[in-house]
């Protein structure tokens, strides 16, 4: 894996999401839709996956892989395949999608139905994990995705996944905790953990809850070779997010630049016709 060139695409895709503009590109253009427990973004990427253009909402319609919110969940992806479409100047008509490892049937067709109620062809489907090691070129290792809901863990041996995971603690238990320390709302809490400004007292209450992140991935690799972690996900960063990791593991711990933009990246590299 080459973090430098992955670390300079990823600021590269926050960029363009920030100044609202594109990069030129030639070929056919590759979606993905990434519907996270607390952010959903919007990727585009070309043939040989480097950002061209992208949007991003934070917002709560989706929890740990369900559709909790279908309309909503509808109008936000509407809403940024139209702002993409508009600074592109192209109509967007097919994406990928991704889902938490180990999600059901039922709780797949609803992501999908968000994205294709969207006016998009679902082309493919991949866990999220596994988008995120797409993105990275990763061949050997664990990639955990520590998104709202969730942590999700996948195995990768000579470039293909072989165990997949996903337990319910993220980033919504890093506020929970929060709110109850500062016996204030989930709102606000939520707020207080994305000021940057607060990070290193937020990050002395919401530890436990990285050391049982940690213990979760722990268990879940036990048993494989593993000699490397890439951790990636909005709930993970922190500044000393990886060295709790690897402390508690015992396993070197790497974290991508802006963690939050990397599964969708990976999402939209796997779009497929």
């Amino acid at each position: 894996m080459d973090l430098t060139a992955a670390n300079a695409k990823i600021a590269e895709f926050s960029r363009l999401i920030e100044e609202k503009t594109f990069n030129p590109y030639s070929g056919e253009l590759k979606v993905g839709v990434d519907l996270g427990t607390a952010n959903i973004v919007l990727s585009v990427v070309d043939q040989e996956g480097n950002p061209v253009a992208g949007a991003t909402y934070g917002a709560s319609v989706v929890k740990d892989g369900l559709v909790v919110d279908y309309v909503g969940a509808v109008r936000i992806v509407k809403d940024l395949k139209e702002q993409v479409e508009q600074i592109l100047e192209v109509r967007l008509t097919e994406a990928a999608t991704a889902i938490p490892p180990g999600t059901l049937g039922g709780n797949v067709k609803g992501i999908i139905n968000v994205v294709e109620s969207a006016d998009m062809n679902v082309t493919h489907v991949v866990d999220e994990p596994t988008a995120a090691a797409i993105f990275l070129g990763i061949q050997e290792g664990a990639v955990v995705d520590v998104g709202g809901g969730t942590t999700g863990v996948s195995i990768l041996k000579e470039g293909k996944v072989i165990y997949t995971a996903d337990e319910p603690t993220g980033g919504t238990h890093m506020s929970l905790v929060l709110a109850g320390f500062y016996k204030t709302t989930f709102e606000e809490a939520e707020r207080l953990k994305k000021r940057t400004e607060d990070h290193r007292n937020v990050f002395t209450i919401i530890k436990p809850v990285v050391e049982k992140m940690a213990t979760i991935v722990k268990n879940h690799i036990a048993g494989y070779s593993v000699d490397k972690i890439y951790v990636v996900g909005g709930a993970c960063c922190f500044d000393e997010f990886e060295s709790v990791f690897a402390k508690e593991i015992g396993i070197e711990t790497i974290k991508p630049h802006k963690p939050l933009l990397v599964t969708p990246l990976g999402i939209a590299m796997h779009s497929t016709r």
